[in-house]
């Protein structure tokens, strides 16, 4: 099969069209004929090589695929009662590997589409709409009336949260760059803030002066420290990502990376006692155990989907050979809303 191969780590232009050895699916495992593959900003850092537990290269990037259902591998231990037979359109979660033509993922992993639900729409689901859902309401406990500041609401998890915030009855606060303004306003975003323009610290006070409910982060380095200080009592930091270490270069900085290490504030554990406050990390990469968890936030995703309450912002589709480009196009940040790569 072809997959998309970093043969080292490094910018976009590593990225190489090779013939490798289809998978084979073990116990518990289904085989999946990939139709579109959903690009995150974690594809990016795994490509650079920052991103934590990615294997050595020549590496094949990426989390999430849709596709068709090729093979089964039955196992009693590890399908959870799930009913996936070949033939069945789905949405996957993988552990790198999704760059390819083909790709075995564990059935805990898998995800039956609902009817009518198309492979672009499905591929930008699964990573981005369960990092903002489990953000905001698993862990983070939002109740209706609640206040939120998204960070790069425009992106694919920002757009998520905004939409996911709206059906739930949020009060929402969106930073982006002035090019995504329009976007923000459109998508009904409460108080859309230019982060070039406006201090969103002093923004949040304005509108909160008592503080917002959550602040979802994904930036690293001092912007934890400033997404702190708009938390009221009861306040939830939530961090999922570090994107502060990537450069529109898309080459890895040694130094870049070190300097958002040393802004990333400390938070002591009197302090959050003081304050009342949590800071919360979420990692769908540690979700392996929690099957149950994900598979009940992704049904509640899908019934909003069907019920008309979200719908993903597909930026742009780049062919499945064009990664590289892809890559390139977040690295620019021009992104708003979701990228994918497609097979035909």
């Amino acid at each position: 099969m072809r997959a998309m191969v970093a043969g080292r780590y490094g910018p976009p232009k590593v990225f190489e069209v090779k013939e490798v050895p289809d998978p084979q699916p073990k116990p518990g495992e289904a085989l999946i004929r990939v139709k579109v593959i959903g690009v995150n900003f974690a594809d990016l850092l795994q490509r650079m090589g920052v991103y934590p537990g990615t294997p050595k290269p020549p590496l094949i990037p990426g989390f999430e695929v849709a596709g068709v259902v090729e093979k089964v591998v039955e196992s009693p231990r590890e399908n959870e009662g799930q009913d996936i037979r070949p033939g069945d359109a789905v949405a996957a979660l993988s552990r790198f590997n999704a760059y390819a033509e083909w790709v075995a993922v564990p059935m805990k992993n898998v995800f039956k589409l609902p009817p009518r639900m198309p492979f672009e729409d499905a591929a930008a689901i699964p990573v981005n709409y369960v990092t903002a859902f489990q953000s905001m309401f698993t862990m983070g406990n939002l109740q209706s009336g609640d206040r939120v500041l998204i960070h790069s609401a425009a992106g694919g998890v920002g757009i998520a949260a905004v939409q996911l915030a709206k059906a739930r009855g949020l009060v929402t606060f969106g930073t982006a760059g002035p090019s995504k303004q329009d976007t923000l306003r459109k998508m009904g975003v409460d108080h859309a803030i230019d982060y070039e323009k406006s201090d969103f610290v002093s923004v949040v006070q304005k509108f909160a002066p008592d503080g917002v409910e959550m602040v979802m982060d994904a930036i690293g380095g001092k912007s934890f420290a400033r997404s702190y200080e708009c938390l009221g009592p009861m306040g939830r930091l939530i961090v999922y990502g570090f994107s502060a270490v990537a450069g529109a270069d898309g080459k890895k900085n040694m130094l870049r990376g070190l300097k958002a290490l040393l802004e990333t504030p400390r938070f002591h554990p009197l302090k959050l006692l003081r304050d009342n406050t949590a800071v919360i990390g979420v990692s769908l990469g540690k979700m392996d155990s929690r099957g149950p968890v994900l598979r009940k936030e992704l049904a509640q995703i899908f019934d909003l989907y069907a019920a008309g309450k979200i719908k993903p912002v597909i930026s742009k589709a780049f062919p499945f050979v064009e990664a590289a480009a892809a890559h390139q196009y977040i690295h620019d940040r021009k992104n708003i809303g979701k990228v994918i790569l497609t097979l035909k």
